[in-house]
């Protein structure tokens, strides 16, 4: 690997790029090698970004849709232009392999060009007033308005992505908003603040305040200023942002344990090649990942046969190598967990068909069976290169268990049935079904989010745009009423 050159990088705070009295290190989780110096802001640093947001909103609410479609359109040509270094810095101060981050800039540029793309559709609707009697001089209409300034919390696993799927619906419907990046993960963040300032982006429309959760986040979540939450992240953190929010406008996606299921009928060999990669891509830090398989018992022997051995092929090595499959985790403390509880699963009786060995942060892809219901692993998110394979009676028995966690976010099911299909569309309890693929599927525009612990509301470019803005209905009364 080449020689990394360390850089000390700054934060943006409304539009200009700034230190801090105090920095933390950002390191490659593959060696633990240092790889940036960042500005650890303080809750004075962020008390000024949420000022300079709310004067900025402020200063910007006759800021023409055209300025804003040119500003989202320009950032992603920006990105488009330097696709090779936002992709290496994300597999540097991550988790995904070169290939991974690749896709992940791609997917990016996208959601910016749709941000761009919906600010022109944020639209109303006449009101026919004269419905109700007594109101036939009334005519008017409803249309949407942006909300303020928007507070965004993101995660490690997707560093570039989410942050844009937060900051390109805040400008596309007119706010201001203010990142804190995952501490693991800031440089993607600050890239994309970059592009932003780069593409002529109103000064105080946008920071990126990069710190500690415990000293910045409570402030930026707590501040009457701030009108919305956006928040990524564990079930704990978003119960707790949700009891200090107040009345606030907030959004969360809470991660998963997201089922599969497979039935007689499928195509096998789509549906392992289909599981295998929303096990195991980005190291199974995904909150749409597949955690738990159920296969109906005539084909489950040949699924976990031919699982496995697709599993096995699998390379795992250094991120910046094209040929690698998957690398590390985010660090050695997450995969001494992830390796714990595989331990606890396997001392209440689960069997390792694979894998299940912890190197440093690298576990290997890891299959388990009989697994029992109470442990860890079969309740909570793993976020981890582990998969559970169960076999199952029936569809039925495969909803049934499917929905037996404290999460709902996307599931999938492979049948030849539409019936079947239908069945589990219906009955699953999540936010999204995907059929004839598995639950690690989603594209940037469509409704994305979940029910139970997997959160609140729906992201999604069109979805956010909406939830971002507010509906105001105007009405006019007539001297008398339209001939």
């Amino acid at each position: 690997m080449m020689q990394i050159q360390v850089k000390d990088e700054k934060m943006l705070l409304a539009g200009q790029w700034i230190d801090a009295e105090k920095s933390f290190d950002v390191l490659n989780p593959q060696d633990n090698k240092l790889i940036a110096r960042v500005p650890k802001a303080s809750k004075v640093d962020m008390l000024l970004a949420i000022e300079k947001a709310q004067e900025a909103y402020e200063g910007a609410l006759s800021w023409p849709t055209h300025e804003r479609i040119r500003v989202l359109t320009q950032t992603a040509r920006y990105i488009t232009d330097q696709k090779d270094r936002y992709a290496r810095t994300i597999a540097l101060e991550g988790s995904k392999t070169i290939q991974e981050a690749r896709c992940e800039v791609d997917r990016a540029i996208q959601t910016i060009q749709i941000s761009a793309e919906e600010a022109r559709r944020l639209d109303g609707r006449t009101i026919n007033f004269d419905q109700s009697p007594g109101s036939e001089n009334k005519v008017g209409y409803s249309y949407r308005f942006p909300i303020g300034v928007v507070g965004a919390i993101t995660p490690f696993n997707d560093p570039l992505n989410l942050v844009a799927h937060k900051v390109g619906p805040a400008i596309a419907s007119g706010n201001a908003v203010i990142v804190k990046p995952a501490s693991a993960t800031p440089l993607s963040a600050l890239l994309l603040g970059e592009a932003f300032m780069e593409s002529g982006l109103p000064a105080g429309l946008l920071s990126i305040i990069t710190g500690s959760g415990r000293e910045i986040g409570e402030t930026l979540v707590t501040h009457p200023s701030i009108k919305m939450v956006s928040f990524t992240g564990g079930l704990e953190a978003g119960e707790r942002i949700a009891k200090l929010a107040g009345l606030k406008k907030i959004s969360m996606e809470l991660g998963s344990n997201s089922p599969v299921i497979v039935l007689n009928d499928a195509c096998l060999e789509d549906a392992v090649q289909s599981c295998v990669s929303g096990s195991f891509s980005a190291v199974g830090q995904n909150c749409i990942g597949v955690q738990r398989i159920y296969v109906e018992k005539a084909c489950y022997p040949i699924f976990l046969e031919n699982f496995i051995q697709t599993a096995n092929l699998l390379n795992v090595g250094d991120k910046l190598d094209d040929s690698t499959d998957m690398g590390p985790l985010i660090n050695e403390k997450e995969a001494k967990r992830v390796e714990a509880w595989i331990d606890e699963a396997v001392s209440e009786g689960a069997n390792v068909c694979c894998g299940g060995k912890r190197t440093g942060s690298y576990i290997h892809p890891t299959v388990l069976t009989d697994v029992p219901n109470t442990a860890t692993i079969a309740q909570e998110e793993i976020f981890g290169p582990v998969v559970l394979i169960y076999p199952v009676e029936n569809v039925y028995e495969a909803v049934e268990k499917s929905n037996d966690v404290n999460y709902g976010l996307q599931a999938g099911i492979f049948t030849s049935d539409i019936n079947k299909a239908y069945y589990a569309i219906k009955y699953l309890h999540v936010g999204g079904v995907m059929v004839n693929d598995s639950s690690d599927y989603r594209i940037d525009e469509m409704p994305f989010g979940g029910v139970k612990g997997s959160g609140l509301g729906r992201e999604g470019v069109r979805s956010s745009i909406k939830a971002m803005s507010e509906e105001k209905v105007v009405s006019f009364r007539l001297k008398q009423p339209l001939l």
